[in-house]
């Protein structure tokens, strides 16, 4: 429900919405109409819908809305990539990012605002949390940008080809209202995007992992970082609960279920003098022996609340080799919009934190600094600064 006491019709996945028809008295396939015209089309005004009958527009105008998420602003990088903020219903602002190449458009989605777990090599955990997102949040992310973009214009191609769940947030902390948004995302009737084009990134809640397969086919990368326990543990608070034992056992048996020859990303972010020594390449190599993937090497982007350093362009490159002698297809992913404080790991919003975490990092920022840092609508601003 709205704060208008209605249903929010976006969000709703095609079976939600046939449930919702047939409460209504209405065949199901007006939800297959329903979902066209807001998702293809991007008409939001049910009085547009006019393969309706003017009745059950009238009904819906009564018992439903579509409620948009609101953007407050945007900014384009000098390598065309582009950042929204967005207000969601917390009060809480929260990013998105769409990058441009040449072949495909990425758009990065966020899933909470703020998140509940603490990565030290990431800016949104410093910021706290305060909500999941709902579907309608996260799905009307991907209208935005697809409106923005030009994606409702017939003559234009899709700008939008990959959506991942890789912006603020743990997506599998927010299961179902992710589930029933990469539904849609993935749904012929909406945005019809492949399975291998929508993307699940999670930093390893393996009972959430364990349940994927009942709901989804979409693909998943698995944020790593460390090629063991202990040095995982250090950088990635979650380890602890779900060590890499039991996370890669969960990541095997989800692609296991699914229908085709798909591998997981393990995505690995270069720590300088941390995690990027030569012997870490030899030791997450046998680490992964047994689990097809590849592996996406991210540099590390600075931000305000972190003393960590990128690896050298050397040790990058040597990681990377040792990880393709011994078999691995290796990624090294470019940054992008840094200059709009949007590259991996600097996405922070504006969160209502509800932890008091944020006040112990915004003292740690105050002191190494000497500057108050206010909270802005963007407080990626912070980490351009650094």
């Amino acid at each position: 429900m709205t704060s208008s006491g209605k249903i929010n019709l976006l969000g709703l996945s095609r079976e939600k919405l046939k449930v919702l028809f047939a409460e209504l008295g209405e065949k199901p396939f007006r939800a297959d109409q329903v979902m066209k015209w807001i998702y293809q089309r991007g008409i939001v005004d049910i009085d547009l819908m006019t393969d309706i009958s003017k009745s059950l527009r009238e009904l819906l105008k009564e018992k439903t809305e579509i409620y948009l998420p609101n953007v407050l602003s945007e900014a384009t990088s000098v390598d065309g990539s582009q950042k929204w903020i967005v207000e969601v219903a917390s009060g809480s602002k929260i990013e998105m990012v769409f990058i441009p190449e040449s072949n495909r458009g990425t758009l990065c989605v966020s899933s909470q605002a703020g998140c509940s777990l603490d990565c030290s090599f990431c800016a949104t955990g410093k910021q706290g949390f305060n909500s999941n997102l709902s579907a309608a949040e996260i799905i009307g992310q991907v209208w935005w940008a697809n409106s923005r973009l030009g994606g409702y214009q017939k003559k234009l191609e899709r700008p939008i080809s990959n959506v991942v769940m890789m912006g603020m947030g743990e997506p599998l902390m927010n299961f179902e209202n992710v589930m029933d948004a990469v539904a849609i995302m993935m749904d012929d009737f909406a945005f019809g995007l492949s399975k291998r084009k929508v993307t699940i990134s999670t930093s390893g809640l393996v009972p959430a992992i364990d349940k994927l397969k009942d709901y989804t086919e979409a693909s998943l990368a698995v944020s790593l970082h460390a090629p063991n326990d202990e040095l995982r543990s250090q950088i990635m608070p979650i380890n602890k609960k779900y060590p890499i034992a039991e996370l890669l056992r969960s990541v095997q048996d989800y692609m296991a279920s699914l229908p085709d020859s798909r591998v997981p990303v393990i995505e690995y972010i270069l720590l300088r003098g941390i995690n990027d020594h030569r012997q870490h390449a030899r030791d997450l190599a046998k680490l992964l022996e047994n689990l097809p993937c590849k592996i996406n090497l991210i540099p590390f982007n600075s931000f305000a609340f972190s003393d960590y350093e990128a690896s050298t362009a050397t040790s990058v490159t040597k990681f990377r080799q040792i990880l393709q002698e011994a078999g691995y297809t290796v990624t090294i992913r470019t940054t992008r919009a840094d200059d709009i404080g949007a590259a991996c790991g600097q996405l922070v919003g504006d969160v209502a934190d509800q932890t008091y975490r944020s006040d112990r990092y915004n003292k740690k920022a105050k002191s190494k600094f000497g500057k108050i840092f206010n909270k802005t609508d963007n407080l990626a601003v912070m980490a351009d600064r650094v």
